[in-house]
């Protein structure tokens, strides 16, 4: 531990071994040792002391709509990454769609950083957008450093990213699967939307009716038979139907390279729950039934399902009406995913271990990250959440960083206050407080 700058120490700090009483040493925003909690602090180094509470690594969030530049009204690079640093997030990668333009060419990506640039709490990385008309960008895409690319196989919401049809799907998924990309999608079948039910108005039931398990289903063996034909890497985002869950799993027996995500929502909230009116809990694909969500976290559990990202997805206040035919479909959820998820994995008795499984590991995982993010060993960046795991506190909107104050978490009491987060060794957030913007942009190189 000799030349460390920072020793960082607690009597539970969360490793790839375990949890353990240690000291974590930092130089140079890296972590250099993992040492036993009594280990002798040298000379010149700064001891931090957090006593009892845990120390996490950083979560990685690799599904934020940030929407910056175009729609920043409705949120905006310095208000999700303060969001995100409030809630023990250290990195995210931003979706490429609802900012105008979106980040399907190089030249927009190039906007994109630049409006990123100085404005970023943590650090932040970039999904490329896969669209119809854009098969030409997507490798130059891949070499100017995004993630993967997001597609959708229904309409996105917004009309400069239109979704894929199959023969557009195959021809992007043969494109990215020539460089070893990733396509990430948002999986819902067209037809089977158009053919559900549909009755605006304020009743949840009829727009869960509207947003059948079945267009999921049939979507994601699409994309399965799609990717086993390419021998592609796919990424089925915010899975909600646990019908697919048997699919998913017969075609990784198969050999498919896929993975899989959910929510907090869908793992925090159902369906008999959601208030008529309530559009703060709409979003696509919906929030399911209570018999769902346990088939959700039996999937988590068993490995199935991959990883837990937000899919914070807000807007102005005005766009979530009372009717949840035209109300944004998006839950606000960055700064609250952290003891969302806690709240509900310690009530099943499941650990804070499993936590950083799914919410750090596996996420820094999924976009290579992991050599340098997801886990609290020598090497990675020294990307701390300090998180108080008994202590309680109740959802009050206005106490929220991210711009637009609506949560479907409002009034909730929830476990787990985030005491501070750190990045590469700096404290950026504390009790509240928030340093200067000092995240960096990453590529995937």
């Amino acid at each position: 531990m000799s030349g460390a700058e920072l020793v960082l120490r607690s009597t539970r700090v969360i490793t790839p071994e375990g949890t353990r009483a240690a000291s974590i040493a930092v130089t140079g925003g890296t972590i250099t040792a993992v040492l036993p909690y009594d280990a002798p602090v040298p000379d010149g180094a700064r001891l931090e002391d957090v006593g009892d509470h845990v120390v996490l690594p950083g979560l990685v969030d690799t599904h934020v709509h940030v929407n910056d530049p175009g729609r920043t009204e409705w949120e905006g690079f310095w208000t999700a990454t303060r969001a995100a640093a409030a809630g023990g997030i250290t990195t995210l990668v931003d979706m490429p769609l609802n900012s105008i333009p979106p980040t399907t060419t190089v030249d927009n990506l190039r906007t994109k950083r630049a409006v990123a640039a100085d404005k970023a709490h943590i650090d932040v990385g970039f999904w490329g957008g896969a669209l119809p008309d854009n098969v030409k960008d997507l490798r130059p895409l891949h070499e100017a450093g995004v993630f993967g690319f997001k597609a959708f196989l229904s309409p996105s919401g917004v009309d400069e990213f239109p979704h894929l049809d199959q023969e557009q799907l195959a021809r992007s998924l043969a494109e990215i699967a020539a460089f070893d990309g990733l396509l990430i999608v948002h999986a819902e079948d067209p037809h089977h939307l158009a053919a559900a039910p549909q009755q605006g108005g304020p009743k949840y039931t009829h727009f869960l009716a509207s947003r059948p398990r079945d267009a999921e289903d049939t979507a994601i063996a699409t994309l399965l038979a799609q990717a086993k034909r390419f021998n592609a890497r796919v990424h089925v985002l915010h899975l909600s139907s646990s019908d697919a869950l048997p699919l998913i799993a017969e075609a990784r027996a198969d050999g498919v390279q896929v993975t899989v995500e959910t929510c907090p929502h869908y793992l925090t909230l159902t369906a008999e729950e959601v208030p008529d009116g309530a559009s703060e809990f709409k979003c696509c694909p919906p929030i399911r039934e209570a018999a769902n969500q346990d088939l959700l976290w039996q999937a988590l559990a068993d490995g199935t399902i991959d990883c837990v990202v937000t899919d914070h997805s807000p807007s102005t206040a005005d766009l979530k009406t009372d009717d949840f035919a035209t109300a944004w479909g998006g839950i606000a959820g960055l700064q609250l995913s952290l003891p969302a998820m806690w709240t509900a994995a310690r009530g099943r008795g499941l650990g804070l271990e499993d936590i950083v499984r799914w919410m750090s590991e596996r996420t820094a995982a999924l976009v290579g990250l992991d050599a340098r993010k997801g886990a609290i060993a020598p090497g990675h960046d020294a990307d701390f959440a300090v998180l108080a795991p008994d202590e309680t506190f109740t959802v009050d909107p206005a106490a929220l960083q991210h711009r637009n104050r609506v949560t479907a978490y409002a009034g909730k009491t929830l476990y787990g206050v985030v005491k501070s987060t750190w990045l590469r060794g700096e404290r950026i957030v504390a009790d509240g407080a928030f340093t200067d913007p000092k995240g960096q942009l990453l590529d995937r190189a």
